[in-house]
């Protein structure tokens, strides 16, 4: 019975962990454009101030005369200082996201005064946590790698000077790594472990209108479609203490959806030299209430324990995101941005698990762009992140963690 008992909280363990951290990846990457991040994102689906708009505004491909490409990358320095609370012994370092690289490429071609054509690789979902050996909540999540690369063609249409729209289906392509610890059976004994591994591909789209209002102002409103995923892949229990299914592999299916976005930005051009940006960013997190997983080849034993399925309550909720900003254009050659940014998270005290421990944000953001000629400009920005303090009340793990960042961006724009 003990050893029973032992397996079913393996693989119970490793599919509820396998749910929560897939959520993770719903914490939507803002590094699509360094020319916008510049803004703290602000004025995001109404800039349109080079080929990232594929991303941030299909429409704004419409006020690019000239092909171009614009190729960058950002990295994510992030900092976690952890105090336990109360729960399973063991070390909290706070070192668990590594730096990481955030990559991002554009093309836009303008067919003629109405059609223009255009292709993006971003990376708008992610998440890597990697805790150190030992950690305290390692059987809540010890490593969570989960990354969406994103394939979006692009057209968009101009009415007139005034409006155009813009269209691009995106395939998008999911692949998670998860581990964890159990358990032993008794005290004195070392720790199990669990890992799983899933990956699929499946299809979305944005859509988006772009306005000028008047002269000075322009609206820009995107839709982000939902994505609804079914991936596939492997659990493998690994734990000297289960006899015959010690390393065994079960095939497991998990069904999860990135939730649809809707962004709605104002550009407005104060005069020659000074521009003003502000936006809103709403995200469906709602429709994540519960994920279920199949899991396929289980022992029947094990079947009545209820591991052949297997729902787990995320109480997600939706989040808004608002930003202001502005650039100034010093001269023809620079351009200096600033912005400031408040951004919801959609966990909560209760549910929160080590492998999302995340809390509402705030960012701050600088940036400069330089145009040594007409053909080419290079962007550069930084943002400093940080979070009020995120609370993990797990069963045998409680925590507060005091999480910041900073984010470096490089880009090149060059006009053919």
């Amino acid at each position: 019975m003990k050893k029973v008992t032992l397996i079913k909280s393996t693989l119970a363990l490793a599919v509820t962990l396998a749910s929560s951290n897939l959520l993770a990846s719903g914490f939507a990457l803002n590094e699509q454009s360094v020319s916008g991040m510049g803004t703290g994102f602000a004025g995001r689906s109404s800039a349109a101030d080079d080929a990232s708009t594929v991303y941030g505004n299909p429409a704004g491909m419409s006020r690019l005369k000239r092909e171009q490409v614009t190729v960058g990358g950002a990295a994510v320095i992030a900092k976690t200082d952890i105090k336990q609370t109360g729960g399973a012994a063991g070390s909290n370092d706070g070192d668990m996201v590594p730096t990481v690289g955030v990559p991002m490429g554009y093309y836009v071609k303008p067919i003629d005064e109405h059609w223009s054509f255009g292709f993006g690789m971003y990376v708008p979902f992610g998440l890597v946590t990697d805790y150190e050996n030992g950690f305290a909540g390692r059987y809540y999540g010890s490593k969570s790698e989960v990354q969406v690369i994103t394939l979006q063609p692009t057209v968009s249409y101009a009415f007139n000077d005034k409006v155009s729209i813009g269209f691009g289906p995106t395939i998008n392509r999911i692949d998670g790594t998860l581990e964890s610890a159990t358990r032993p059976p008794a005290p004195g004994l070392n720790d199990g472990k669990v890992k799983i591994s899933g990956d699929d591909t499946a299809v979305g789209y944005n859509i988006g209108i772009l306005v000028q209002a008047t002269d000075s102002t322009r609206v820009g409103l995107t839709y982000h479609s939902m994505v609804d995923y079914k991936l596939e892949g492997k659990t493998k229990v690994t734990n000297q203490y289960i006899g015959a299914l010690n390393g065994s592999k079960y095939d497991a299916s998990l069904k999860i959806k990135t939730p649809e976005s809707v962004d709605l930005s104002i550009t407005h051009e104060l005069d020659d030299h000074w521009t003003l940006y502000a936006g809103s960013t709403w995200t469906r997190w709602s429709r994540l209430e519960a994920i279920t997983v199949e899991n396929e080849g289980v022992p029947p034993l094990l079947q009545a324990a209820g591991l052949g399925r297997i729902s787990e309550e995320q109480k997600w909720h939706d989040t808004w995101a608002h930003a202001i900003g502005a650039s100034y254009k010093l001269n023809k050659e620079w351009t200096l941005r600033t912005g400031f940014t408040v951004d919801q998270s959609p966990t909560n005290n209760v549910n929160r698990s080590p492998r999302i421990p995340t809390g509402d944000r705030k960012i701050i953001s600088f940036g400069a762009g330089w145009s040594p000629n007409d053909d080419m400009t290079i962007d550069l920005a930084y943002s400093y992140l940080w979070e009020e303090d995120a609370k993990i009340n797990q069963a045998a793990y409680k925590a507060k963690y005091e999480n910041s960042a900073h984010g470096l961006g490089a880009s090149l724009t060059y006009r053919f």
